[in-house]
């Protein structure tokens, strides 16, 4: 029998705890390349501590993280990076007044070749410009966004698009997207879900943090459920409905793992 591969993420008893409150508690969870997976769960079930634990935010109490087969050693969220691992945050974290490139290389700066100018600060803006062009035809908005215009300039779904283009421009491995497309319109949604179809055929793994059931069910491959800090659910999204995710979420239904 040929032997699997390794997935590119796996956790294994990840238990999180904040003074009395188990926020996550035995948490095995899988993510392979080029998988779309929906983490979904009532405020307070333990999605973000999770997310948390993964990208290095958080030092599990117990558990462990795997990356390619290996042990995730701690080194918080730069550590996480390097491994390819990024967040794209509800706030997107992005600077208001400044223009696409520079938030697309904020901390990733390209330093002047000459020796000298890399001395006294001076960036490569050609370079920048060139990157950050790449970027937005991968993300799929480089035909209406220049890489010029101020973020404060651009729609909510063009900022979602640069949010998730500065994480996947620079890990190209596994992206977790929290409520991308919250308080977002149609045409801007469909922006954001076309664009996680592409990440997917391009074989970057994403898991989408959403209580919108109807988006979870169209764009993910897996549904995983967490309920009260514990995984309750980890099903394949073909056949699964809205309200049989609810009711994984509320307990009135109970799946096989």
């Amino acid at each position: 029998m040929e032997q699997l591969p390794e997935p590119l993420l796996r956790t294994v008893g990840l238990r999180k705890t904040f003074g009395g409150l188990h926020a996550i508690e035995d948490i095995d969870l899988s993510v392979w390349p080029g998988e779309v997976v929906g983490l979904v769960g009532d405020n307070g079930a333990g999605k973000s501590t999770l997310v948390r634990c993964i990208a290095g935010y958080y030092i599990p109490d117990a558990g462990e993280v795997f990356v390619d087969g290996q042990p995730f050693a701690q080194g918080g969220p730069k550590r996480a990076a390097e491994l390819g691992i990024e967040i794209v945050h509800q706030d997107l974290s992005l600077v208001m007044h400044g223009d696409v490139v520079q938030n697309l290389y904020l901390n990733r700066e390209i330093r002047a070749k000459s020796p000298l100018l890399r001395r006294i600060g001076w960036l490569d803006k050609k370079a920048m410009r060139a990157g950050a062009r790449a970027i937005l035809d991968r993300v799929g908005i480089g035909g209406t966004v220049s890489v010029r215009q101020q973020i404060r300039d651009l729609s909510g779904g063009q900022r979602q698009c640069v949010a998730i283009g500065r994480a996947v421009g620079w890990s190209r491995r596994l992206v977790f997207l929290d409520e991308p497309t919250a308080a977002l319109g149609v045409r801007q949604t469909r922006l954001v879900l076309d664009l996680i179809g592409r990440l997917r055929r391009s074989g970057i793994a994403v898991v989408l943090v959403s209580h919108n059931m109807e988006q979870i069910l169209e764009v993910c491959d897996r549904v995983v459920v967490l309920r009260l800090g514990r995984k309750v659910a980890d099903c394949s999204a073909e056949g699964l409905t809205g309200s049989s995710i609810v009711g994984y979420i509320t307990g009135a239904e109970r799946a096989e793992n």
